[in-house]
């Protein structure tokens, strides 16, 4: 992704911060599937997920992670973790979950995009 020249510095780093906590708290979760800790599978098969299925899981977030941390790629990335944060929402929606544990994945996918929207003209465009 091509960083607007227009962007102020203070902008800029910004973004790059948000992203980086994103990236982050991706990454913690996509390690715990991987490694498939105790807490991983337990919460997988809480929410009616197999335990088999937990590594799959993780690589999926792992790569979608690494795709949006990448410049070139952030967009691509940016859309395989909003439909994974929709399946956060719709887990939590079928578990008759608070409003708080739905609303968690909506203000991250939130914070995901604005890092984006911060510093790409192309999609400010758009709004």
């Amino acid at each position: 992704m091509e960083t607007d020249k227009k962007v102020s510095k203070g902008v800029l780093y910004t973004s790059y911060i948000l992203q980086g906590i994103v990236v982050l708290l991706f990454l913690m979760g996509a390690a715990n599937n991987v490694l498939q800790t105790e807490m991983a599978v337990e919460g997988a098969v809480e929410f009616g997920y197999p335990e088999h299925t937990v590594l799959y899981m993780g690589l999926i977030l792992l790569v979608s992670t690494i795709l949006y941390a990448i410049p070139k790629t952030t967009f691509i990335g940016a859309l395989l973790l909003t439909a994974w944060l929709g399946g956060a929402v719709a887990t939590h929606l079928i578990h008759n979950d608070p409003l708080t544990n739905i609303f968690i994945p909506v203000v991250f996918g939130i914070i995901m995009w604005v890092a984006i929207w911060l510093r790409s003209e192309k999609l400010r465009a758009l709004c």
